[in-house]
């Protein structure tokens, strides 16, 4: 536990170093306040569609620091060392998973408040945008930790994971924005139940390509 905790500290105050972390946040507010200047200042329908875009905008932001969760250490052979103190791929996995959800989860659904306000959101459908941010950004964290570590390595692995990892994010997404009018919170339970899945076989599927990397 110790070593886990030790390994999200640092990979959290390397997100935030490199300032990795701030960008995610920076993209969703710039969309935030940029989206009503090409929709025009319809509030009906700006209320009617702002809502979907912070969801894209929360996926794309998601995407944003991937290339930098897995291939600078595997580089630089952290991960080798890391191997042989014992400690498994899939703690290093999931360690990364936690500090990634950390550096945009939250400060996202706090960055969600005024991006609201620009969107004219109802303060009934900001409650179900936090909500469903709060469920769904853990299964995007092991998403993009998962694509990072497939695509580690490659060339091009930026674009490669941007073009893995939106397609299969598109249920979160999906059930994200479909939760914000659906006030009998199915849509919530069909979003906890995808970024479950995504969280329970990510650090799996992560290790398993480090492992493939290492030979």
């Amino acid at each position: 536990m110790n070593a886990f905790l030790l390994l999200v500290r640092r990979d959290l105050a390397l997100g935030y170093r490199a300032g990795g972390a701030l960008l995610p946040i920076a993209f969703f507010l710039l969309v935030a306040t940029l989206f009503p200047f090409a929709i025009g200042p319809d509030a009906k329908l700006l209320a009617r569609t702002g809502g979907g875009v912070l969801w894209v905008a929360a996926l794309l932001a998601a995407l944003l620091p991937v290339d930098r969760l897995i291939a600078p250490d595997r580089d630089a052979g952290v991960l080798d060392q890391i191997a042989t103190r014992g400690i498994s791929d899939e703690i290093v996995a999931l360690a990364r998973i936690v500090a990634h959800w950390l550096s945009f989860g939250p400060p996202l659904m706090i960055a969600a408040i005024p991006a609201a306000a620009l969107l004219r959101l109802e303060g009934a459908t900001l409650a179900r945008l936090e909500a469903g941010l709060a469920i769904g950004t853990p299964g995007l964290a092991a998403l993009g930790l998962m694509v990072s570590a497939l695509t580690a390595g490659l060339r091009g692995a930026g674009a490669l994971a941007g073009l893995l990892m939106l397609p299969l994010a598109v249920p979160v997404l999906i059930f994200g924005a479909g939760s914000l009018t659906d006030e009998s919170g199915s849509g919530l339970k069909l979003l906890a139940a995808a970024s479950l899945l995504l969280v329970a076989i990510a650090p799996f599927a992560a290790a398993a390509a480090i492992r493939a990397g290492r030979e």
